[in-house]
């Protein structure tokens, strides 16, 4: 691999591990605070896979991210890449607003907006390399997962 390649890698999923780990600082301080006073559902993961779960997923991300990177520059590798951000962005603010804000609600709506900007930017990145899209595969579907547990936690705590 060349040198340029190997630093992209490296960014990439250092990125989307460093920041994504961001979300942490909102996620940890509630998880035995606020969290855990919540009902939830009989399907709610224990805390400890979560973490375990998130990094691997970031990694993947990195990896998919870093396969568009290194194309050759198009208007389809700008769209993609901007999806990806935009998706990322609302990964970031979901932590946030659930965990911060305490605003499962309105963190319900976010997580649904985000899933389908998680779909446009898998879809963009197939049309250039089909391994970053499916690499994006098990992120969507953990937030889906996420999704029906985010819904199920507003249901149980109106």
């Amino acid at each position: 691999m060349e040198k340029s390649n190997v630093i992209k890698l490296v960014s990439s999923v250092i990125i989307t591990v460093g920041l994504g780990g961001a979300g942490g600082f909102f996620t940890a301080p509630e998880i035995a605070n606020w969290y855990s006073t919540l009902n939830k559902p009989s399907f709610n993961p224990p805390n400890y896979l979560f973490g375990p779960v998130w990094t691997l997923l970031y990694i993947f991300m990195g990896i998919s991210l870093f396969l568009i990177w290194k194309q050759p520059a198009s208007s389809q590798k700008k769209t993609a890449i901007t999806l990806f951000i935009i998706q990322f962005a609302l990964n970031i603010a979901w932590s946030f607003i659930f965990f911060n804000q305490h605003q499962v609600l309105l963190a319900f709506i976010e997580i649904v907006l985000m899933w389908i900007f998680i779909l446009l930017t898998i879809l963009a990145f197939g049309k250039i390399k089909k391994a970053a899209a499916w690499l994006l595969v098990p992120y969507i579907c953990w937030v889906s997962f996420a999704s029906v547990l985010n819904f199920a936690i507003w249901n149980l705590n109106k």
